[in-house]
């Protein structure tokens, strides 16, 4: 988005009672409720802010444009007003695959990860879904301790799957039943 347009949709989405109760009564912005629900395409720019600021080798946007053509769980977790984290996952023959789970670095450790994980656990299983799986670089240990307390277990590796800024990563294939 060129710089006149950004600068024009953030005046028009600016929230001056947001604005000012984060700034003068933030105990209230944080007791606010947070929304859980289906991701959007017009939610794709703030959710590839989320995704740029949060790795290194971040999505492309056709790729969250092609998880809504191909009829993906995509979802959102949205507090007043402003996506905080969002989740994407595949369903079919009875598993589900997770394919980003991912919290705005501002957002992180205030259990959006968790919350959406339960989510998206909940969807495939509404779905016929008995198995998800996902994959997580060995670096991530704080995603491995959220996906461990969540009941998944490792059964695999993929060698070289996830680029690294020196050659590639493995992953570490986790998995539980629904």
């Amino acid at each position: 988005m060129s710089g006149f347009f950004q600068v024009l949709k953030d005046w028009i989405q600016y929230d001056a009672e947001r604005d000012f109760y984060s700034k003068y009564n933030p105990s209230l912005v944080e007791a606010a409720e947070v929304i859980y629900r289906r991701m959007k395409k017009s939610d794709i720019d703030a959710v590839l802010q989320i995704e740029n600021a949060a790795y290194e080798f971040p999505w492309e946007p056709q790729t969250f444009r092609d998880c809504f053509r191909v009829n993906y769980i995509c979802w959102v977790a949205e507090k007043l007003g402003r996506i905080q984290a969002y989740g994407i996952a595949s369903v079919g023959a009875g598993e589900s695959h997770v394919l980003n789970v991912c919290v705005s670095p501002a957002a992180q450790g205030k259990g959006y990860g968790r919350a959406m994980m339960e989510n998206l656990m909940q969807l495939a299983r509404d779905k016929g879904a008995e198995m998800m799986m996902l994959e997580v670089r060995p670096s991530n240990q704080k995603a491995i301790n959220l996906y461990l307390s969540l009941g998944f277990n490792e059964i695999g590796q993929r060698k070289g799957y996830y680029p690294a800024s020196k050659g590639r990563e493995d992953a570490l294939v986790l998995a539980r039943t629904l």
